[in-house]
């Protein structure tokens, strides 16, 4: 049996263990988050309604979703795939580049740790828009391959707007930008391209990450007055002064990133 809870519908899924697929397994094994349920912002009280049928906004998610289809299968989609990823060692990686060094739990685990942590948190915010709305994905629309078919149950029982992947993405990039604020600008971009990588996938609308994107937001200004939020992030900002961290390049192909990111 299956509970979802939804939150990029991968969030908080419960799957039986005989059936269920190591994405899965790993999101049962999830930490749980710094905030109480009841202390997560309610998306659904802050974003908009997502475009209506016939609408402009509609039209502008459905042209951009025709560009994300061209670019499959090519580095744009090979790098939405790899931030597809949540719940393996080399999900935070995603930031490295934008950071300037590499961010892993072998490098930086105190940092890894905090933002595998707040993952539940920034979720959990897109929970009740998602059952409101129940909007379709666009490959359930559009009949095309999705970047993750090992969800594609679990995709497809949960609502498309806002994206939850969107709000992690953007959400981490904040935090990291907290820490390392030379680099605000370059982190925000990558968490920005983060969420878009959602619609190279194939699973969310463009107005779907715009609007997990501007989630994190609300999240990030809830974590900064939990006091154990704080004191994880002034664990992380210690181990970020040491320059033998700072120093360790990033293990991702940085200029295969960069040539990707052309390509938006």
């Amino acid at each position: 049996m299956r509970l979802i809870a939804s939150a990029v519908t991968l969030i908080l899924a419960t799957t039986a263990l005989a059936e269920s697929t190591p994405a899965e397994r790993a999101i049962a094994q999830l930490p749980k988050g710094f905030l109480n349920p009841e202390a997560i912002p309610d998306a659904q009280i802050f974003l908009p309604s997502p475009p209506v049928r016939g609408s402009p906004a509609e039209l502008r998610d459905q042209q951009l979703q025709k560009a994300a289809l061209k670019l499959r299968g090519g580095p744009r989609w090979e790098m939405a795939t790899a931030d597809a990823d949540l719940f393996t060692p080399r999900a935070t990686g995603a930031l490295s580049c934008a950071v300037g060094f590499d961010i892993s739990p072998d490098n930086t685990p105190k940092l890894d740790k905090l933002l595998r942590r707040t993952l539940m948190d920034f979720a959990l915010t897109t929970r009740a828009a998602k059952a409101k709305y129940s909007r379709a994905r666009p490959f359930t629309v559009n009949g095309k391959p999705q970047c993750t078919p090992e969800m594609d149950k679990l995709l497809r029982s949960d609502g498309s707007y806002p994206s939850g992947h969107a709000t992690i993405g953007m959400g981490w990039s904040l935090i990291v930008a907290q820490l390392v604020p030379d680099r605000a600008a370059p982190l925000v971009a990558r968490g920005a391209a983060f969420a878009e990588s959602r619609r190279f996938c194939n699973v969310h609308w463009q107005s779907d990450t715009e609007a997990g994107a501007d989630a994190a937001q609300a999240v990030m200004a809830t974590l900064n007055a939990a006091p154990a939020f704080r004191a994880a992030l002034d664990e992380a900002k210690a181990e970020l002064a040491d320059p033998a961290v700072r120093a360790r390049a990033p293990s991702r192909d940085c200029t295969a990133e960069k040539a990707a990111l052309a390509l938006q």
